[in-house]
């Protein structure tokens, strides 16, 4: 059985710390593994929306006052943290696991992702 996947966007925030990644990594691994780890994430991405990657509730795992809607997927050493309905998929933030995850959770929490096209 194919899963048919739902169109996805990052937000802008989302596009930032991407770059931000990719510019890391090309400073402390070179550009061959940046181009390697974006295309991971990227693909991670596309997992989410077609539902083929398992993914957790921010709430449940991190903060139960956090809305219930928001959700994460792990990528190497990046939550994916999103929001989806019956519709899409919106890629809201790529945080490392080392950031203090409640607090940047609570930062994206006050923002909506549909005001960050």
């Amino acid at each position: 059985m194919s899963l048919r996947p739902k169109p996805w966007r990052l937000t802008r925030q989302a596009e930032a710390s991407l770059l931000d990644i990719a510019l890391w990594t090309i400073k402390t691994f070179g550009p061959r593994q940046a181009q390697a780890y974006e295309e991971d994430l990227i693909g991670r991405c596309s997992g989410i929306a077609s539902g083929s990657v398992p993914s957790q509730s921010c709430r449940a795992i991190i903060d139960p006052d956090l809305k219930e809607d928001l959700r994460f997927a792990r990528s190497g050493q990046h939550f994916i943290v999103f929001v989806e309905d019956a519709a899409s998929v919106i890629i809201v933030d790529f945080l490392h696991s080392r950031s203090n995850l409640p607090s940047k959770l609570a930062s994206i929490e006050k923002q909506r992702p549909d005001q960050n096209h």
